[in-house]
């Protein structure tokens, strides 16, 4: 074959070999998502849902083609509950991973150790914890999904006007927390003319609270309030039995997991707390806005995990709902659109309630997000039906 003939083929076979790469599909982009839970250890019951939750959603999104072509990627990592822990993994995920945005951690005094973090790495932040310290004062990249504490504690005093309260016993965890929402009652108490005429704090891995309990009964309290996520929820419960306080138990909204019903077992019975919607999903009415999206995420993360949805689930639900919408709403992958996206989202049905974001409100949901719930035969129900 002739030198010239050789150029030829040759010239022939790198237009076909450059054609042929022009026309391979370009690999799609991925967006990394960083995720803090405590998977384990003794706040698990939080995180362990929403790790799966998360996970699950990131499954659908991605089959449905992800976000603006781009698929998620999303990077978990287990703090135990530990504010050290999601120290060096909020470092790590952002330093080495370069992720997109945090969703987590599972508890208060997590996010409290890791919104500056975020904050000076301009990293956007949806935590899953409910202390209304996270988002208040409000943090340019830090938000949070669950409803806040005072809102909480709104709603319970609301009921106990009703009901003619006026002097309670307050428990509570020192955790972030508890905390939080020990602040939140004693400042909106007047407010509704109850007065707390007993205050005790105990600690998060407490396995018995009758000498706290005994010292609200000599102070002659007409109900107890206990504000925690530890398994102390359902320890309090059995506890104010034992002891004969004959008074109404009222919890946080951190008691959303049928775990701790069946943990207290009969002592459970008539506990009142406020709460999401998840949690009475299919006792809804047709025309409630969140029925669809509640009812779709139960029968889903059931179905997959075989094991009850939590009202914790919903919080990840949530936070990769929002995320995901202000990726959309942006229409870019830029990381200052989607921040400034997120800040103004409006009307996002979640599993929380219906959130409506602005530069003063990183939480975006109102009183009506919360049901007042109760127990009954084991189970959870609207209160008063």
């Amino acid at each position: 074959m002739s030198l010239k003939k050789i150029l030829t083929v040759a010239s022939a076979a790198l237009l076909a070999l450059s054609l042929t790469g022009c026309g391979k599909k370009k690999e799609a982009a991925e967006i990394k998502i960083g995720a803090i839970f405590a998977i384990t250890g003794p706040a698990s019951f939080l995180g362990a849902p929403e790790a799966k939750t998360a996970e699950m959603l990131v499954e659908q999104i991605n089959a449905a083609g992800g976000i603006n072509g781009a698929k998620l990627k999303l990077i978990v990592k287990d703090s135990k509950g530990a504010p050290e822990q999601a120290v060096s993994f909020a470092k790590q995920l952002i330093e080495e991973e370069k992720v997109f945005a945090i969703i987590g951690p599972s508890t208060t005094g997590e996010t409290m150790q890791i919104k500056n973090i975020c904050e000076q790495a301009q990293t956007i932040l949806i935590s899953c914890a409910a202390g209304e310290v996270i988002v208040n004062p409000v943090g340019k990249y830090v938000f949070k999904t669950p409803q806040k504490d005072s809102q909480a504690a709104t709603r319970l005093y609301e009921l106990m006007k009703q009901m003619n309260i006026t002097k309670i016993g307050v428990l509570s965890s020192n955790t972030g927390f508890g905390k939080a929402g020990k602040e939140q009652l004693e400042k909106l108490a007047p407010e509704f003319g109850v007065e707390i005429v007993a205050n005790e704090v105990y600690d998060k891995a407490a396995t018995d609270l009758s000498g706290e309990l005994t010292k609200l009964k000599a102070a002659n309290v007409q109900a107890v309030v206990n504000w925690s996520i530890e398994p102390a929820q359902a320890i309090v419960a059995k506890n104010i039995k034992q002891i004969g306080l004959a008074v109404p138990l009222f919890q946080s909204h951190g008691f959303g997991n049928i775990r701790y019903v069946k943990e207290a077992g009969e002592a459970a019975e008539g506990i009142v707390f406020p709460a999401g919607r998840l949690l009475v999903a299919a006792q809804l009415p047709d025309d409630n806005r969140q029925k669809s999206v509640l009812m779709q995420y139960k029968t889903a993360y059931e179905t997959k995990y075989q094991e009850d949805a939590s009202t914790f689930g919903g919080h990840a639900y949530d936070a990769i709902l929002l995320l995901s919408e202000a990726m959309k709403k942006a229409a870019s992958n830029d990381k200052e659109a989607v921040r400034s996206a997120l800040e103004n989202l409006k009307d996002v049905v979640g599993t929380a309630g219906v959130f409506n974001m602005t530069a003063e409100d990183h939480n975006g949901l109102a009183l009506d997000a919360f049901e007042m719930l109760t127990v009954k035969g084991g189970q959870f129900a609207v209160y008063g039906k």
